[in-house]
């Protein structure tokens, strides 16, 4: 499952640190391509986004960048698969529900950064790593694994499977973030973010024990 193909004015305006007022004058001067919605809206493929950035030196961390979540609990997926894609505007950000749909993303999308649950039926976290890490093309991904049943056995094996680190549910979104080399642009005042955030990402990780 992918999200996040086209980037809003207001997304594209945060990624390049200028307004949206800016942003649309670009787009109305043909610098930057942006497709039209039936309501009239403006939308902008993250490509487009992304080699406009290159031309001009600018690096875009999230666009240059894929996620790929991979966690049979499907509505917790689903809630970090959310949370990166508020807190990293154009992270390109794909799901995988088990160890075998995972091989096959991992081929597909090529991502930077794997979210990795390791207790999973079937092809388990554990054997997705060591698969990954036995395999030149895809050695390099980051690997942030992920238990609710962590011990210092499992976290040693993770490690030794090349896991770059193993993070114990439940955590908080900052540190989930800040692993997978991110940062949170939350701002704590807001409604739902900051401490709000961090207490339902907590509350949906023991949920999905």
């Amino acid at each position: 499952m992918t999200r996040k193909e086209f980037l809003t004015p207001n997304e594209v305006a945060t990624l390049l640190m200028v307004s949206p007022i800016t942003v649309r004058q670009w787009a109305q001067k043909g610098l930057l391509a942006a497709h039209t919605t039936a309501g009239g809206h403006r939308r902008f493929a993250i490509e487009a986004v992304a080699a406009f950035a290159r031309e001009r030196g600018i690096e875009l961390p999230g666009i240059t960048q894929r996620l790929l979540i991979v966690d049979d609990n499907r509505q917790f997926n689903n809630f970090l698969a959310d949370l990166f894609s508020t807190e990293v505007p154009g992270l390109p950000i794909h799901q995988a529900f088990d160890g075998f749909e995972a091989g096959r993303a991992v081929q597909q999308y090529r991502p930077s950064v794997m979210l990795l649950d390791v207790m999973m039926p079937g092809v388990d976290g554990l054997e997705v790593c060591r698969s990954l890490k036995s395999d030149s093309a895809t050695a390099d991904i980051r690997v942030i694994a992920m238990t609710g049943h962590h011990s210092p056995d499992l976290e040693r094996k993770m490690l030794s499977a090349g896991a770059d680190v193993l993070l114990k549910k439940p955590f908080s979104a900052e540190e989930v973030l800040r692993e997978c080399g991110f940062r949170s642009t939350s701002d704590p005042t807001r409604p739902g973010g900051g401490k709000n955030q961090n207490n339902q990402l907590q509350q949906d990780v023991a949920e999905s024990e």
